[in-house]
């Protein structure tokens, strides 16, 4: 009996002992848990702290480096503005222009006493009196202008006023007046197809044979495929200083392919009209021109391809006239520029310089085209900051057109083929200062021959020349 009651005891006492190991051993573990997370918390405390002043030492190690760059890189100076700027009624308007005195020593050809600028399609033919061994100078190149801008809810309206002293007697002439909106342009400015961006830098306020300094009353719209490529089309006044030789009354001559005259009679008189803003021109459409675009990456250069169509209408006929041009400029290096343009055209003289007049009327009403192609290449070299120098050459040729020529009346008149070629060199002392000079030679051979009137007339001339010109630009 009592050994049982001790087994029971001692049964109780290990249970009860063992309960109570089993709660120590909870309690234990339940403070470890505590005591774990207790660390997560300030493990986690570390790592946000971390994380924030790994943070702001990145902000402080870019700015040490910006102002490293600063204090080590010159600053890039702000874009030059040319010219004065003032606001007038809400709008923007920058005034430029220069001052320019042109001189030129005509050794040779000149055939005009008065005009200082290139004349190589009327140069004297030899065995007639030209204007050689003279000077002549000018300031109408003189140039002003202002370029304007108004800012707008529907977007920038802008445009330009230009004008020099170009005009007949040195009277004052517009060479740009247009304003801008969006992708329209209405105005006065650069022909869409005779483009002057291709031609070899001269001094000649006019350029040389194979390039154009044409600007026309226009419409033009453009449209931009991608930041190097764009589509313009334009709406042209044909007519616009337009070539022309007036009416004049001729003798009835016909030549054959070798310019020599086939009708010995010479008894007729006829009355014939050139192509030009002459009483028989009724053109009632303006040309239509597109212009192609394509800047090299990089912008090492840009390349264009342009074409043109015109009507030309008289009373009695009318025809189409047209024309392609390929443009191209490309920076060979930095200092180094190359340039070329060509043209072909039939049946207008409205856009290409030196060209023979567009069209002739002949005895019977109708209109017979002329037919040309020129061309024009040069290089030029930036050798320092003030000094650049320029190589060009130009030339041009007409197609040998008896029906064209014998309408005409006059073949003399009319050039066969045009060249021309120059060398230039500027000088820029200080920045609004600019000195040229430049040394041109050219030849002209027309459609007419030596007849036994004249023998000493040839159908060939020379002209060569020296410009210099000094320029303030503001």
């Amino acid at each position: 009996m009592t050994t049982q009651k001790m087994s029971v005891r001692l049964k109780t006492l290990v249970l009860a002992m063992g309960i109570a190991a089993a709660g120590t051993a909870q309690a234990d573990t339940n403070t470890e848990v505590e005591q774990l997370r207790k660390e997560v918390q300030e493990l986690r405390g570390m790592l946000e702290q971390y994380a924030q002043q790994q943070k702001q030492m990145n902000v402080q190690q870019q700015n040490y480096q910006a102002q490293v760059a600063a204090q080590t890189s010159p600053a890039k100076p702000a874009p030059e503005k040319k010219g004065l700027g003032i606001t007038v009624g809400g709008a923007e308007v920058n005034f430029y222009g220069n001052v320019r005195a042109d001189a030129t020593y005509q050794i040779d050809g000149g055939p005009n006493k008065g005009h200082p600028y290139n004349q190589i399609n009327k140069a004297a033919l030899e065995g007639t009196m030209g204007n050689s061994d003279i000077f002549k100078s000018t300031l109408a190149a003189t140039r002003l202008g202002f370029d304007f801008k108004t800012p707008t809810q529907s977007g920038d309206v802008a445009g330009k006023v230009e004008v020099d002293f170009l005009g007949a007697n040195d009277t004052l002439r517009i060479r740009h007046a247009y304003l801008t909106y969006a992708n329209w342009l209405i105005g006065q400015t650069w022909s869409n197809f005779a483009v002057p961006d291709y031609m070899p830098e001269s001094i000649d306020a006019l350029g040389y044979v194979g390039g154009a300094v044409k600007r026309t009353p226009q419409v033009r719209y453009t449209s931009t495929f991608s930041p190097q490529t764009n589509l313009i089309f334009a709406l042209e006044d044909s007519k616009y200083s337009d070539n022309t030789t007036g009416t004049k009354t001729v003798l009835n001559k016909q030549y054959d392919e070798n310019n020599q005259l086939t009708d010995a009679t010479l008894s007729n008189v006829t009355t014939v009209t050139a192509l030009g803003s002459d009483p028989d021109n009724q053109t009632r459409l303006p040309a239509l021109s597109a212009r192609l675009n394509h800047k090299f990456a990089d912008n090492a250069g840009i390349v264009t391809a342009r074409t043109m169509l015109a009507e030309k209408n008289t009373k009695d006929d009318n025809d189409l006239a047209w024309g392609v041009g390929l443009g191209a400029k490309y920076n060979v290096t930095p200092s180094t520029t190359l340039k070329a343009d060509y043209y072909h055209v039939k049946g207008d003289s409205s856009f290409v310089s030196w060209s023979n007049p567009g069209y002739a009327i002949d005895s019977n009403g109708n209109i017979q085209q002329s037919e040309f192609d020129s061309i024009t290449v040069g290089i030029t070299q930036q050798f320092n900051p003030k000094w650049r120098g320029t190589l060009g050459y130009g030339y041009m040729n007409h197609d040998t057109d008896l029906d064209y020529i014998n309408a005409s009346g006059i073949p003399s008149a009319l050039n066969k083929d045009l060249w021309q070629a120059w060398a230039n060199v500027f000088y820029s002392p200080i920045k609004p200062v600019s000195l040229g000079l430049e040394y041109t030679y050219g030849e002209r051979e027309t459609f007419s021959a030596p007849n036994a009137t004249t023998p000493l007339t040839s159908k060939t001339g020379e002209e060569n020349r020296v410009n210099v010109v000094a320029m303030y630009n503001f």
